[in-house]
This record gives C-alpha cells, sequence and structure tokens, in this order.
C-alpha cells in the first residue's frame, strides 16, 4: 500500500492507495471523503472548509505503473503531497 500526505490550511488530507485491490481513497481530518476502484488510474474528489468558511474543492488522481503517482489540486492549484 501506498499513503501520501498534505496539510492545506489547517486540514489534514491523506490518500492512500491499495494497489493489490487497485482501491484509492481520499481522507480529510480522518474522514473518508471518495474512494474508487480502478484499473490504471483513479480520480478521487472531495471538499474542504476554509477558517473563513469558504468551502475548497479536492481533486486527487492516482496513476500506476511501474510507479504509483499522486496528484494532488486544491481550487485547481497544485499542491505537494509527501
Amino acid at each position: 500500500m501506498s499513503s501520501w500526505t498534505a496539510n492545506y490550511d489547517g486540514n489534514a488530507i491523506r490518500i492512500e492507495n491499495s494497489w493489490w485491490l487497485n482501491k484509492a481513497k481520499l481522507f480529510v481530518n480522518n474522514k473518508l471523503q471518495d474512494e474508487q476502484w480502478y484499473l490504471y488510474s483513479s480520480v478521487l474528489t472531495g471538499h474542504l472548509g476554509s477558517k473563513d468558511g469558504e468551502r475548497k474543492e479536492i481533486k486527487v488522481t492516482v496513476s500506476c505503473g511501474f510507479t504509483t503517482f499522486c496528484r494532488l489540486f486544491i481550487d485547481d492549484e497544485k499542491v505537494e503531497v509527501r
């Protein structure tokens, strides 16, 4: 299993990928917001609330081949994951 994390505006974001099950999950503040079964790639979506009460959209792309990649975007801006 692979996992990636990011912290954005005080929110903990975690993406998990079970490559042997072909399943990806998106957690925001330890709450599951999306999960998808996939063959080669998956797009997960979610949202978070900012401190000023604004809702921000989350999009995650997980893709597999010889290496697994994860890309996180919040309101159409790329956010680095670890």
